[in-house]
């Protein structure tokens, strides 16, 4: 018998870890970071209801940080088993993890000088070494390849989303219960669509846009008519952005407008570190998305890559139209928030929100009207124009992962919606109950489950 702890992802968008665990056999499913509010953020402090040196393999779906981001808190406190992903997320691994370990090291470094912390000396939760470590034990797996860990079996499947990004099926005696990961959506600008579910008897299934749709309007016209204004007023277009998939986006989407006449030409500036290294794996993996080599190419000309905090500094004294693509995606951290600090108190500028704000997160009160933000313990007035454009989701809205669910070849013995906020995973068991009359639970966080 199979039995699920759910360790995080459970309540919540972020910190998803799922332990799969037979009488022989423990699998991490997910090593992810909480994110958001604070409360949320402390969890990550807390060690794992599990001995790690007990957990026999890790599996990532993907590589975003609430999915990958506590991996060098397990290898530094003594996991010693494999991590297994496929190659696009093992790749990315090794970018975003040392990212993840070297901005922690530098908000703890700015917190201590500036003194606003309240833990003296403030510490990260990693460093970039230990975050070097982990991601150097990430091994790649091929998508038709079956995996034996134990006493049970494992398979990736394409969940869309980003590069990379995988269902994760783990079957023992028979039974099989499918991780959706983050599902994508069928009609992404860059990424291909989620592979069907196939025929799990159980589901562990996200539910972030659960309670949403995506709006039927045209995001690549609502973006060009954004830059036309910001540029017509001279000011500059700050764009929050996750360093991967969504930041490949964007730099697509302002491609298309340069080249179709939607919006003037302007100078971008895409301040991640990052960029040319993802910007490599997407020239690589060209099954996982849908441009090919030369049309990769010209989409990162569109935009000048920033790479050293004296270039980024330098971005604050420079005068607009200009548009500034920047990590992190929800303003928890990153580069972006100097810029923030620079540019959101004059209202001939604008930030764009592209896609979902946890709550708890400075994206979070921006689109919730805030006037003003805390950041590095100073409160920054918000003058500038926000716009929140939720055409760039990633994600499968509600009709999308409702179609996903659906189209399982026989109906699963239980599905368990995770990694969605409470309302957003209640409108979706409704949702799958009513239309498809599955038996839906939502976990709560440490709860153990029996796959009888």
């Amino acid at each position: 018998m199979m039995k699920i702890q759910f360790l995080g992802g459970a309540g919540t968008v972020t910190g998803s870890k799922f332990l799969v665990e037979t009488r022989a056999t423990r699998v991490l499913v997910d090593c992810g970071l909480f994110q958001g509010l604070k409360a949320l953020r402390l969890r990550n402090r807390k060690p794992l209801p599990v001995r790690v040196e007990d957990i026999d393999a890790v599996v990532l779906t993907h590589a975003h940080i609430d999915h990958s981001g506590y991996l060098p808190v397990v290898v530094r406190d003594g996991f010693r088993g494999p991590i297994y992903a496929t190659a696009p997320t093992r790749d990315l691994v090794g970018i975003l993890l040392p990212d993840s370990g070297h901005l922690q090291e530098e908000d703890a470094r700015y917190a201590n000088l500036e003194k606003f912390s309240k833990h003296h000396p403030a510490l990260p939760l990693y460093t970039e070494a230990d975050a070097k470590r982990a991601a150097g034990r990430v091994q790649a797996v091929p998508r038709d390849q079956t995996l034996e860990v134990g006493d049970v079996t494992i398979r990736f499947g394409r969940s869309g989303h980003i590069l990379g990004a995988s269902t994760v099926a783990i079957e023992h005696r028979g039974r099989t219960v499918l991780f959706s990961g983050d599902l994508g959506r069928n009609d992404d600008l860059l990424m291909q669509p989620p592979q069907e579910p196939g025929s799990p008897d159980f589901v562990v299934m996200e539910s972030t846009y659960g309670d949403r749709r995506h709006p039927t309007g045209d995001p690549l016209e609502m973006f060009g008519a954004l830059v036309t204004r910001v540029v017509e007023r001279g000011g500059v277009l700050l764009i929050p952005s996750f360093a991967v998939g969504r930041a490949q986006l964007l730099l697509y989407c302002m491609h298309r407008l340069f080249e179709s006449g939607q919006a003037p030409r302007v100078p971008v500036y895409l301040n991640s570190p990052m960029a040319s290294d993802v910007t490599e794996l997407f020239r690589r993996y060209h099954d996982e998305h849908r441009l090919d080599a030369a049309e990769s190419a010209a989409v990162c000309a569109v935009a000048r890559i920033v790479a050293s905090v004296e270039e980024s500094i330098e971005l604050n004294r420079r005068k607009g139209p200009m548009v500034i693509i920047s990590a992190s995606g929800m303003l928890t951290g990153g580069r972006i928030l100097h810029h923030v600090k620079e540019f959101a108190p004059d209202p001939k500028n604008a930030i764009l929100l592209p896609g979902f704000q946890a709550a708890g997160t400075r994206g979070a009160a921006l689109l919730n009207g805030a006037d003003e933000l805390k950041i590095h313990g100073k409160y920054v007035p918000i003058r500038a124009e926000v716009v929140h454009v939720d055409g760039f989701s990633a994600h499968a809205d509600c009709d999308g992962l409702l179609r996903w669910i659906g189209a399982c070849s026989k109906p699963p013995n239980q599905v368990f919606l995770v990694h969605g906020e409470p309302g957003a995973s209640d409108a979706l068991r409704q949702r799958i109950e009513a239309k498809l009359g599955y038996d839906v639970t939502i976990p709560e966080l440490g709860e153990t489950i029996s796959l009888g």
